[in-house]
């Protein structure tokens, strides 16, 4: 499996003053190359609602494959639920039989991993797949469980006081909104 690393990237530009902009719609393309060499013919797509739900969409779209990508909710897995409630309202949707399955699960942002380890719980609701995979558009380390993408389109560092995530225009463009975080 390949991963991106760090190098220089038209995406991912330091400014002068120490500002990282991050250019979605290149990661995207990018995320696009390493997707197709990381899929069979018998891999199924399923994105981690929000941002990964709408990578899935359209890399299903680009790659000319039948029928949906499948969407999959952290929600009712999350180890902060009692604190976070649902705070998704996206219900995960897998339009395919898991069993045996060959599923690359797709994500904007990995960070501390337990949204992943939310998600791979949820696929075991479903069924018992014969593989899993991650890839995702930015990982920006800080990891707190044993989980790594098999293909990151960017590396990147950002404070713990900050959170990075994808957003989409009305136009379907990518982009990506950096927040600080409330205490």
């Amino acid at each position: 499996m390949s991963t991106a690393s760090s190098s220089p990237h038209a995406a991912a530009q330091t400014l002068s003053g120490g500002h990282l902009t991050l250019d979605a719609e290149a990661l995207y393309r990018e995320l696009l190359r390493g997707v197709r060499s990381m899929r069979t013919a018998s891999t199924y797509l399923a994105g981690i609602a929000s941002g990964g739900m709408w990578l899935a969409q359209r890399l299903q779209k680009d790659l000319g494959l039948d029928g949906e990508a499948g969407v999959l909710s952290s929600s009712l897995h999350r180890d902060d639920f009692a604190s976070r409630g649902l705070a998704s309202s996206t219900s995960s949707s897998l339009p395919f039989d898991v069993n045996g399955a060959d599923i690359l699960v797709l994500d904007d942002v990995l960070y501390t991993g337990r949204t992943v380890r939310a998600v791979i719980n949820e696929l075991y609701d479903y069924g018992r797949p014969a593989s899993i995979r991650l890839a995702v558009l930015v990982d920006r380390g800080g990891r707190e469980l044993p989980i790594e993408a098999g293909f990151a389109a960017a590396r990147v560092s950002l404070p713990a006081t900050q959170s990075l995530s994808l957003a989409r225009a009305d136009n379907g463009a990518f982009h990506f909104e950096v927040k600080v975080k409330e205490a």
